[in-house]
């Protein structure tokens, strides 16, 4: 081909089959496997907030910690905000992404849900950082769930309060137990490396729908 010809760029062949066209090469047609296996994605409604939503990533899991809030927690509709915004500057570059599910009793945070897919000892970390940076104070409780069991953590300290459904605190039991607690802030440094922590575990879900209401 001469020096300088600009000629359009042509699929890769593999050498033709006896008694056949030219086969474009594998590599060539990834692209094209990859679109004709997309498939649509169904829809459910959210029970908290009456939207339809995608069901992709985790979203069946969070539907079920909601009505497992709603129901047998007793914690109020209006008391739960989907897709709480998390803003936080790591090294000098700002990076947004949100918390599945933020609980508030009588105007206080009290409980920062995320909700994941696979184990959720896995994500437990997520989840600390995530109650340590979504409020302007601490989160007492951190819980991660699948929507089938759930940890739950001390978000000030990282220790654990206990495992499983029935440890998530109901409504009743948060104001008895842990409502009279002091609130806890981070300090400027801490934050920075909590910040760190969350981005990176969150950079790596995937699959994950953006907030709702949002492209």
């Amino acid at each position: 081909m001469p020096r300088g010809c600009r000629c359009p760029r042509r699929a890769a062949l593999e050498p033709p089959r006896a008694g056949g066209p030219p086969r474009r090469s594998n590599r060539s047609m990834g692209n094209e496997v990859g679109r004709a296996s997309m498939k649509p994605f169904g829809t459910l409604v959210d029970a908290v907030t009456g939207r339809t939503v995608p069901n992709i990533g985790p979203e069946e899991n969070r539907q079920a910690v909601e009505r497992l809030l709603l129901g047998e927690k007793g914690y109020r509709r209006e008391e739960i905000t989907v897709d709480h915004p998390i803003e936080v500057t790591v090294r000098g570059v700002p990076y947004r992404s949100h918390l599945h599910l933020l609980v508030r009793v009588d105007g206080r945070a009290a409980l920062a849900v995320s909700c994941v897919a696979g184990s959720v000892v896995s994500w437990e970390r997520m989840a600390v950082a995530a109650a340590r940076l979504a409020a302007e104070t601490i989160v007492p409780l951190a819980v991660v769930s699948d929507g089938r069991t759930a940890l739950v953590v001390d978000a000030a300290t990282g220790g654990r309060i206990g495992e499983g459904l029935e440890a998530i605190p109901s409504r009743a039991q948060w104001q008895a137990r842990f409502a009279a607690a002091r609130p806890a802030r981070l300090d400027p440094g801490r934050r920075e490396r909590e910040a760190l922590v969350f981005r990176s575990y969150d950079s790596d879900r995937v699959n994950v729908p953006p907030p709702a209401g949002k492209p």
